[in-house]
């Protein structure tokens, strides 16, 4: 390779790692020509593009850039691709798709933004991110979930809802009638009935002072009269 294709490729690289915040490096050292196409394969139906680099190269964009790659520096030995992806966990959900019939590739570090992950065994941390469309899917999912269900209780249980209702209605009802009942019998058993029938009022007109009053008014003048008729016939005896 020339001092200008080595510049020219240095530049592309340089502008895959600026370009993508989602980087993969791995192993697929030992994958026949088969394997390698079926890999390539995978990664393009999951929106995943896997280049084969040299390690120089690499290492060369990745110092030009002014960005901080940390440990994955270290892991540029041997073979090196890199998987690149708009989706933070892609490359490993690819991964371990391929590797449950390989074991291939091997995880050597990855960078999703600023944060940095060392080493195969952080496979499945990588591969438990959540996407920003399985968040937002997640949420819309958690919002709509209570509003169907209330939805599907209503429609399923509706003669249950209407028993309910009639029950409560019946309960209504009793409470009603059970008021009703206590109600009647104190009415029944009301100190105002014997109050009216041993009122003090009729014995005080029976026993009334009018009446005798009247009486003998009539009386006082009968005696007057027959007083007066006597006197009248003493004058005359005595003429």
């Amino acid at each position: 390779m020339t001092r200008e294709e080595k510049s020219r490729a240095i530049t592309e690289i340089t502008d895959l790692l600026s370009q993508n915040e989602i980087i993969y490096l791995t192993d697929i050292s030992g994958l026949n020509s088969t394997e390698t196409s079926n890999l390539r394969r995978l990664c393009f139906k999951s929106g995943v593009k896997l280049e084969v680099m040299k390690n120089t190269l690499l290492e060369k964009a990745m110092t030009d850039l002014d960005k901080d790659f940390g440990g994955l520096l270290e892991t540029l030995k041997g073979n090196t691709s890199v998987m690149l992806s708009d989706v933070g966990n892609a490359p490993a959900k690819v991964i371990k798709d391929f590797r449950k019939k390989s074991d291939r590739p091997i995880l050597k570090g990855a960078i999703i933004k600023n944060d940095i992950y060392l080493g195969d065994e952080k496979l499945e941390l990588l591969f438990s991110i959540k996407s920003k469309e399985e968040l937002i899917g997640e949420i819309i999912l958690l919002l709509q979930s209570p509003v169907k269900n209330v939805i599907s209780a209503l429609k399923s249980s509706s003669s249950k809802l209407s028993g309910i209702i009639q029950t409560l209605s019946n309960r209504e009802e009793k409470s009603t009638n059970k008021e009703a009942s206590v109600e009647e019998p104190t009415e029944d058993v009301s100190v105002e009935a014997p109050t009216e029938d041993v009122s003090v009022e009729a014995p005080t007109e029976d026993v009334s002072v009018e009446a005798p009053t009247e009486d003998v008014s009539v009386e006082a003048p009968t005696d007057e009269a027959s007083a007066k008729d006597d006197s009248e016939e003493t004058n005359k005896k005595e003429n």
